[in-house]
């Protein structure tokens, strides 16, 4: 059996499969949402129901000039954190070798990971729409071409949920194959260890990861420091007005502000999906505690369900009813929570209406909504500890100090460790910033400057770049 034909049956199966998991996981509504999407990926001669057929089935072709490509396949049309973070390489890389007179391979990419998102799909802006197609239309020779799986290895080929496999056709008919991706606790499964060694090389974001993962028992050799770029021209405070978060929040505690200077309170943003490990708990607890309606400020979560309900208002509600915190004589101090869709062309906005953004998380891969915050030029409390290491300073942010290590009590990570951040430090933090404006503001300049001169796309891909090309001069010697 030829790659190409056997390239076929593997892709033939997962596009049937797929179908019978979309007909089976979405409402008669969401169905025709889903096939909308399909049929808004269009361009001027396919649609994009005929494109997602075609990069499902397709065998690369042969192409007249160089042939080395490198396909990067990630969940890009699901939205989350390995969607970003694949977005964020790729946009990178294409743009850096726009600027290459002879670049040495090419780009291409297939959705791997996960499903397909509408919502996430239409807050795209057109051009990376208008990229997605034509990046899925990239042909390659398989035998040329080095694969990324970025994802969560029990993504990776043979993969332990249903998702298209990655690499599609197995270890031995592509040229090279990277494993990206990274965790929050302190350590790696043993399974996962296992294909972390199955690939040629494995990608991560931070020093913190190269220690877990060499620690844990992935060969030394394959472990490759690879930062994530931000796109700090994107997220530019200068080019956006405040988005109207009050419009888009519902309050869950406390009242709506009306003092003599209205729309003018100190504004805290989180950005989570809705997990434990997020620290929701102790942001709550640390918030309640330390402010009162008197204080004029006001909390914003932006969340999602993470394999959970979307009641958060009673989640609340109930969670300081558990903890039996007092409420304070004036009231609590509002929160409000934005749990609707927000798309990607406004969150800059969305950051530019905070003055502080909070993160109290108990362990991060990366922290996608950290750095946006930080190019942002917005003042940021996080915890100190996991893939936030790798750029929080002094002088650029609010280091959240770890009180203690906890075990992960349930789920695929159980009996692993991570962060339990202070409660009492982070009131005091947050408290600082108000009291402080200049000085955050200050370290929030500095956080853009960092982001910038360290993450900016064109430092991270040149990295990249050079790294691909070591492997094909490693390969074609």
């Amino acid at each position: 059996m030829t790659p190409n034909f056997k390239s076929f049956i593997i892709y033939s199966s997962s596009v049937f499969i797929l179908f019978l998991a979309i007909s089976f996981s979405f409402s008669r509504t969401d169905y025709y949402k889903i096939k909308h999407l399909k049929l808004s990926l269009s361009s001027r001669h396919t649609t994009f129901f005929q494109s997602l057929l075609s990069f499902l089935f397709k065998t690369r072709k042969p192409i007249k000039s160089h042939s080395y490509c490198v396909l990067w396949m990630a969940p890009f049309l699901s939205g989350g954190g390995y969607s970003s973070e694949a977005w964020s390489y790729v946009l990178a890389l294409n743009e850096y070798m726009k600027n290459l007179q002879n670049p040495s391979f090419k780009l291409a990419i297939d959705q791997h990971g996960d499903l397909e998102s509408l919502e996430f799909w239409e807050g795209l802006p057109q051009d990376i729409r208008n990229l997605a197609i034509q990046l899925y239309q990239t042909e390659c020779r398989i035998n040329e071409t080095i694969v990324v799986c970025h994802s969560e290895p029990g993504a990776w080929h043979p993969p332990l949920f249903q998702t298209l496999p990655c690499p599609p056709t197995g270890y031995r008919d592509f040229m090279f194959v990277i494993g990206r991706t990274m965790f929050e606790t302190d350590r790696l499964n043993a399974r996962h260890v296992k294909r972390c060694n199955r690939m040629d090389s494995v990608w991560v974001p931070t020093e913190f990861h190269v220690s877990t993962f060499v620690q844990s028992g992935v060969d030394p050799a394959k472990v490759v420091k690879i930062v994530q770029p931000i796109d700090v021209k994107f997220f530019d405070p200068s080019k956006y007005k405040p988005l109207d978060i009050a419009s888009k929040g519902n309050l869950v505690l406390g009242e709506k502000i009306t003092n003599s200077n209205p729309g003018k309170e100190f504004v805290f943003l989180s950005v989570f999906k809705w997990e434990f490990r997020k620290g929701w708990d102790v942001l709550l607890k640390a918030y309640l505690k330390e402010f009162s309606k008197d204080d004029g400020v006001v909390l914003y979560l932006l969340t999602n369900p993470y394999h959970s309900s979307r009641d958060f208002d009673n989640k609340i509600v109930q969670f300081v009813e558990d903890t039996g915190m007092e409420k304070p004589v004036s009231g609590w101090a509002p929160v409000y929570v934005i749990d609707t869709h927000i798309a990607h062309t406004d969150l800059p906005r969305l950051y530019k209406a905070a003055n502080t953004y909070v993160l109290p998380s108990r362990g991060e891969g990366w922290g996608r909504p950290i750095v946006e915050a930080m190019a942002m030029s917005l003042p940021v409390i996080t915890t100190n500890w996991s893939g936030p290491t790798e750029y929080l300073t002094e002088e650029n942010s609010y280091p959240l100090p770890v009180e203690r290590m906890s075990k992960v009590t349930e789920g695929p990570f159980k009996g692993h460790l991570w962060a339990e951040p202070s409660v009492s430090e982070l009131q005091a933090l947050m408290r600082h910033v108000i009291s402080n404006v200049e000085e955050a503001r200050a370290k929030g300049r500095q956080a853009r400057k960092d982001m910038i001169k360290r993450f900016s796309p064109e430092i991270v891909a040149e990295i990249i770049t050079g790294h691909i090309q070591n492997i094909l001069r490693q390969m074609t010697r």
